[in-house]
């Protein structure tokens, strides 16, 4: 899977090359085996990074968190090829700053 740069003005476009939109990214992306050649236009350094793209301005937007992952899973949820890469650094440490302040807001705090 390679995610695209695709402004939302060419959305259509690319569909109709192939590329498909993942709701949980929130972006555009070649399925596995599909050939990128017609989709070189929206493979800049977003995709290239793995970053979220503003659809309207086509920028690459993500937070100081941020960790690009190698494919499409859900962080929150365990992941036999995310668990190493995600296991230090300040993505973790968000991680648990997060889920302790929700656990806190169920005890009422």
């Amino acid at each position: 899977m390679t995610f695209l740069n695709v402004p939302y003005a060419e959305k259509d476009e690319a569909r109709a090359l192939g590329a498909r939109w993942n709701p949980g990214r929130k972006r555009w992306y070649v399925p596995t085996g599909v050939a990128l050649e017609p989709f070189q236009k929206w493979l800049g350094a977003a995709a290239a990074s793995g970053g979220r793209s503003d659809s309207a301005a086509a920028k690459l937007a993500v937070g100081a968190n941020y960790v690009a992952l190698a494919h499409a899973c859900n962080p929150f949820e365990p992941c036999a090829e995310c668990t190493a890469q995600l296991a230090d650094g300040a993505w973790a440490k968000a991680r648990a700053a997060l889920l302790d302040t929700v656990a806190g807001l169920g005890r009422g705090r």
